[in-house]
Order: C-alpha cells, then structure tokens, then sequence
C-alpha cells in the first residue's frame, strides 16, 4: 500500500527524498574517503616498521593548525644522544640518523634534464635498513661511502623518471648538485603505502651523513629513527624517553621538549582528524536529512489532507487508530527508506567518478557507513511521520465521510 501510494505521486515522492538522498550520499561518500586514506597510512607505517620509534625535537605526525610557537624555541637533537640511547637502552636495537638539508642548491641535473622537487637528507649508512627500505636498482649507501665522505646518492623513483625518462638501468650514472658530481648507486622502489599516490621516498636524495659537511651546512634538524627489540616497543619507549630527558636536562616537572612518535600513536592522531572531519561531514549531512525531514513531514500531511475520505471510510468499516497510524508511518518509512536506497546508489557512482579521474585518491566504501545511512534514513522516516499519523488517526469518521 505504501508502494502503491508512492507510485501515483512519483514526481513529488522523489522532490520530497531529495535532502534525505544528499544527506546520505555525503556521509557515505566522505566516510569512503576517510577510511581509504587510513588504510592507506596504516599500511605506509607499517612498511617502515611497527617496532620503530621516531624522535624529533618538534612535534611529528599529522596535525591541524600551526605548529606552537613555543615548539621553535626548543633546541635540536644531537648525533651524541643517538649515542647516548644506544649505551643506555638495552630494549634498542639500532638507531638511524637522518637530517633534511634545504640551506644548499639541491636541484639535480644530468645535462639535459633538471629535477627542481628533491627532498634532499643526509642518513647513516643503517638507515635504509631500520627503515625497511627497499631498493630497485643498485645498493644502499654503505659505512665505507660514511667513513670516506663518497659524493654518492641513493634517489627515489621520481627522480629517476625526471632525470633518466628512457632509461631503464640509472646506477652508475652521474649528476650535478649544489656544482658538485654525485653517482647514483641506487634507486628506491615505490613503497605500497601512499599518501594520495605519494610517498616521501618518490622523491628522496639520500647522501652519506658525514658528506654532507662539504655542502658546508649543519645538522640543525636531526630526526633519529630508533628501531626497538622485538616485543620491546613499550620498554624501549620508556628507555628512550629517559634518556633524551637526561640528555637535554629535563627536570623532572617539566614536559619533554622533544616528541617521541610510535606507529600506534602517528594512527592516534590521524584517528583525531578524521574524527573532526567526520563530525562536520555529520554537521553538513544533517541539515540535507533535517530538510528531507521536514519535506517527508509536509508531504504526509498533504496526503493525510487529500486522503481523508479513505480514512473516514477506514474507520467506518473498523480500522483503530494504531492501524490508522501505522499505514501512515510505513508510507513515511518507505519514502525515506528509498531516499536511502538512492543516496547509497548516488555515492557508488560519486566513488566511481573519484577513482578514474583521480585514482590516487582512495575511497573504499564501508559496510558500516552503508548501514549507518539506510539507518539514518529510516529512522527520519520513523521520526518525522509521527506527527501526520497521529493527525490522521485523531479524524473523526463522520466528518471525514462527509468531508467532500
């Protein structure tokens, strides 16, 4: 009956399901892109490692705003307390030094072509192995290229495209940097976890750490890689904590002037974001179904107006009020159940369209968001149909038999 009643006002019934079909699509559709983008970091840290500990004197991982001001006063970490950490922690197993370099010219040329977008960073010789790097081509860079300050390079796969578009084998090749010659003896492979497609190795100039001193700069901002014995993270953590505070003479009331970063809490974090951004999708999402609401509520109460002759003749023949009522909010169920259905239908296609013209930008559809929507939609339905049934079920049968 509700169906039928849908169909012979089919124009109306989908005007009036419009706000719930936008409401819905945007919940599903932002929840898409969400849990995509998640998937995609859980899987990029756990490529570089669940047993690794990241130490930088500023805050790390994903975060909205900017940085506190208070954060730039703090002074940088120091290659002594690498040292430090590895004598006094017995839960770590290794620690790589990694430094980011921009006070030098770093573009790259071969002569013919120039890559101006490198992320330029001097690392230890450990550090491709506590970061799970894994090379395409060539090799790593070594202690000895470390001990002798080599002028050699290890690139991401970025770089290669840019520099060697036709060639498939680039180690051994030679490039210019900051005027001096550089040999590149290996390239990255792309990592399987990205952000949006992209990934900080895509564009890495990795040189030995010691070689950088001939580019005449300092090691201003140190990040330390700290990988932990297995199945002590947390023991390490704590080893690592303790030390740093006593190595930059932290009292014992104070915070810590430094970050510590673990896989768990880099996800922590981006969890808090997403949750923000959840409750604004929720927020804009609201007004579509709350609108929706409203159209479903005016919409029953015309058809309780135009029907009132089928209702006098309901009651006339035994129908109660409850059955009155529950004809009226089935037909308001079933309007926002469609609307549902369709809102679902319009963000498969919305993902669809995402995926080809950006499919670097992930968006996996989950099942919990389909089923919060369908529930959401209903419950509108249920929600708003209340008043026109009760309307309906209080008409007095003899008026409304006479009513036209």
């Amino acid at each position: 009956m509700a169906l039928g009643s849908l169909r012979a006002n089919k124009f109306r019934s989908f005007l009036t399901t419009l706000g719930i079909v936008i409401g819905v699509a945007t919940v599903i559709v932002i929840a898409s892109l969400l849990t995509g983008m998640r998937q995609n970091i859980i899987t990029m840290i756990e490529e570089y490692g669940t047993n690794n500990l990241w130490a930088f004197h500023l805050s790390t991982g994903p975060q909205v705003g900017p940085r506190d001001r208070k954060e730039w006063t703090r002074k940088p970490l120091k290659p002594e307390d690498a040292e430090a950490i590895l004598r006094q922690a017995p839960a770590v197993e290794g620690v790589a030094l990694s430094s980011y370099i921009w006070k030098v010219d770093h573009n790259l040329t071969n002569g013919k072509e120039t890559y101006k977008r490198g992320n330029l960073e001097a690392v230890t010789a450990n550090f491709g192995t506590i970061s799970n790097s894994v090379l395409q081509e060539g090799r790593f860079i070594s202690e000895a290229d470390e001990l002798h300050r080599r002028d050699v390079m290890v690139v991401g796969r970025n770089v290669v495209k840019a520099l060697f578009p036709n060639s498939s084998h680039v180690a051994g090749s030679e490039v210019l940097m900051a005027g001096k010659k550089y040999e590149i003896i290996g390239v990255l492979d792309k990592r399987k976890g990205s952000f949006f497609g992209e990934n900080e190795e895509d564009d890495a100039i990795y040189i030995p750490f010691r070689s950088s001193s001939k580019l005449a700069v300092r090691h201003d901002f140190l990040f330390l890689t700290i990988r932990a014995k297995s199945g002590q993270l947390q023991a390490a953590l704590d080893q690592v904590e303790a030390v740093l505070r006593h190595q930059r003479n932290v009292k014992f009331n104070e915070e810590n002037n430094f970050d510590l970063s673990t896989a768990d809490k880099v996800i922590r974090q981006f969890d808090s974001i997403t949750a923000a951004i959840g409750l604004i999708a929720i927020a804009v999402s609201g007004v579509g179904l709350m609108v929706g609401g409203i159209g479903v509520m005016n919409i029953m109460l015309v058809s309780v107006t135009e029907r009132t002759r089928e209702i006098g003749i309901r009651k006339a023949i035994g129908a109660r009020r409850r059955d009155i009522v529950t004809q009226f909010l089935f037909e308001a169920m079933t309007l926002t159940f469609l609307g549902g259905i369709l809102g679902i239908l319009l963000s498969l296609v919305v993902s669809l369209i995402l995926f080809f013209l950006l499919p670097d930008l992930p968006s996996t559809i989950p099942l919990w968001a389909v089923t919060a929507g369908m529930g959401v939609s209903i419950a509108i339905g249920l929600m708003f149909g209340v008043w026109p049934a009760r309307v309906a079920s209080r008409l007095d049968p003899i008026d409304c038999l006479r009513y036209e």
